[in-house]
């Protein structure tokens, strides 16, 4: 299927006058595609395959923000360090140095989303409440991450059809924000995204808190 310009317009409708980011989800998605969204105005787009993202970002306009969604090996960080916009999927302290790491080889501060497990599915990565205490805990005890910026929470609903279970998720997302920002970020101005929803429930995800919306097969038709 083509890019669905038409559902694309009605999205950014819908968000004017919020303060919701649209990432479009462009992976296994072709370099024209991610062309026609951009001519329309788009520019945050989502990746997560380091070696799809290395294919496209030299051939693409240089103003576009690369996502990075998926979980991204440490040994790959390298490849996308000298770009990438943020990268979402963060679910270890080791992950978090690696980038800090490379970001500083780069002369660069890399955004990064801490990744939150709510979701009652096995497959899914992510921190839970203890793990991601633990994390900011050790991440607030050194001095030398000074090339990485935690802007937030990042997390994937169960791939359910109970729109009930879905909103109660991002419901504990957002009180895991708020309770983390009181704790460790109260005099910070980077902590304040929440990149949560999907193609199938991203009106939720605002209605619970959503600053960042994550959609693809909405905008470039199923996979």
């Amino acid at each position: 299927m083509a890019v669905q310009s038409a559902n694309y317009q009605q999205i950014r409708n819908a968000l004017d006058n919020t303060q919701v980011t649209l990432v479009a989800v462009s992976k296994t998605k072709p370099i024209e595609d991610i062309q026609i969204l951009y001519d329309l105005g788009q520019r945050d787009f989502g990746e997560n395959y380091v070696q799809e993202i290395q294919e496209k970002y030299p051939v693409l306009p240089k103003d576009i923000r690369w996502h990075f969604i998926g979980h991204v090996q440490s040994n790959k960080v390298k490849y996308i360090a000298p770009y990438v916009f943020m990268i979402h999927g963060v679910d270890s302290y080791n992950l978090l140095r690696e980038i800090n790491k490379q970001a500083l080889k780069n002369n660069r501060v890399i955004r990064c989303l801490l990744q939150v497990y709510v979701a009652k599915e096995e497959t899914k990565f992510g921190l839970d409440e203890q793990e991601l205490t633990a994390l900011l805990e050790k991440f607030f005890a050194t001095s030398d991450m000074k090339n990485v910026s935690i802007c937030g929470l990042m997390a994937m609903a169960s791939f359910t059809d109970n729109l009930d279970q879905v909103r109660q998720e991002f419901k504990t997302v957002k009180s895991i924000f708020n309770q983390m920002k009181e704790q460790y970020f109260q005099d910070s101005t980077d902590f304040q995204s929440i990149s949560m929803g999907m193609s199938n429930d991203y009106a939720i995800a605002i209605e619970e808190g959503s600053t960042i919306i994550r959609v693809g097969s909405k905008l470039f038709g199923s996979r």
